[in-house]
């Protein structure tokens, strides 16, 4: 099929005109997609983008309560400058917690470390009386060098547990026998059961063998029996048992003492926390949290199970 295409008779004003029509209309066409694109960078790059340099440089400075406010759209149709202000979101927010921690870390160590030196302080200048009598001299030497132990153990158990906190002590796991260890660890205590009455009932298989770290996990006995021997009466009962279940061998300390309130039983394991203050002078608020770390660092866990005015049940899972 063949089409006749008859001549039309263009003048050249009319092609100038379209001519010009056709660039108005391209300049313009242009000058919007230029408009629309400049907005669309600034919406969807320079908004994001200076959020995020004011919240970073706001972070720098120490501002750790920054949060850059995200964009009201469901996860999945995040972009990836949501994802960044997320993460940034959430680095400001481990940070502020870091912070806290850290500072009441200084704040309790300041007031552990002062707590000692104070006693010490007033019993030297006590001692210093030259008509004191043999009798007071000793009973003041004796409580300074009570408070300059107290003052070592606390100095010795920061250093070991920033040590397992910062991975610069690794366990060295080795074959050795539990058992005895516990035992022997129990027979540490003998003097303070007696001098309470306190009456020890033992239920610990024998030649129940583990992989771990010695020195360390005697650590979390010796915390675990000085604890149930301190909040418990004269007069009272402390359980002890070590059992192995098919892979897994579970260690109890158990005692009928004053308990552990919910309040308490959230922060347990919190470094410098002593959820019963009558008894805060014969710690330091540490050994828990010490336990707790070479638990975790031996591959193992350690629960809690507590009723105030009835006991606490410790158990051990390596």
């Amino acid at each position: 099929m063949f089409f006749t295409l008859t001549r039309v008779k263009i003048t050249f004003e009319d092609a100038r005109y379209a001519a010009l029509a056709t660039f108005a209309n391209i300049f313009l066409i242009s000058l919007l997609l230029t408009f629309i694109s400049g907005l669309q960078k600034k919406l969807t790059v320079e908004k994001p983008v200076k959020k995020i340099l004011e919240a970073t440089r706001a972070i720098a400075y120490g501002r750790l309560d920054t949060r850059i406010p995200p964009r009201n759209v469901p996860k999945e149709k995040f972009n990836e400058f949501d994802l960044i202000i997320e993460n940034i979101n959430l680095m400001a927010e481990e940070l502020s917690g870091t912070e806290i921690l850290r500072n009441d870390f200084i704040s309790n160590v300041s007031h552990e470390i002062k707590t000692p030196l104070a006693a010490i302080q007033n019993y030297c200048v006590l001692l210093q009386d030259p008509g004191l009598s043999p009798e007071k001299r000793q009973e003041y030497a004796k409580a300074a060098n009570a408070s300059c132990k107290r003052l070592s153990a606390l100095i010795t158990n920061i250093l070991k547990l920033n040590k397992l906190e910062n991975q610069t002590i690794f366990p060295e796991r080795k074959r050795f026998n539990l058992s005895e260890q516990l035992c022997s660890c129990m027979l540490d205590f003998e003097t303070i059961w007696e001098k309470k009455n306190i009456e020890i009932e033992a239920d610990i298989d024998q030649d129940i063998y583990v992989e771990g770290d010695e020195e360390l996990l005697s650590l979390v006995w010796n915390n675990l029996l000085s604890n149930a021997l301190k909040f418990t009466d004269e007069g009272g009962r402390v359980e002890v048992s070590l059992k192995q279940e098919d892979t897994k061998i579970i260690a109890k300390v158990s005692d009928n003492g004053c308990g552990i309130d919910s309040e308490s039983m959230k922060r347990i394991f919190e470094k410098f926390y002593q959820g019963d203050t009558s008894h805060a002078s014969a710690g330091n608020g540490l050994g828990l949290a010490l336990a707790h770390k070479v638990v975790e660092l031996s591959g193992g866990s350690i629960e809690v199970d507590s009723t105030p005015g009835v006991g606490s049940v410790f158990k051990v899972i390596l």
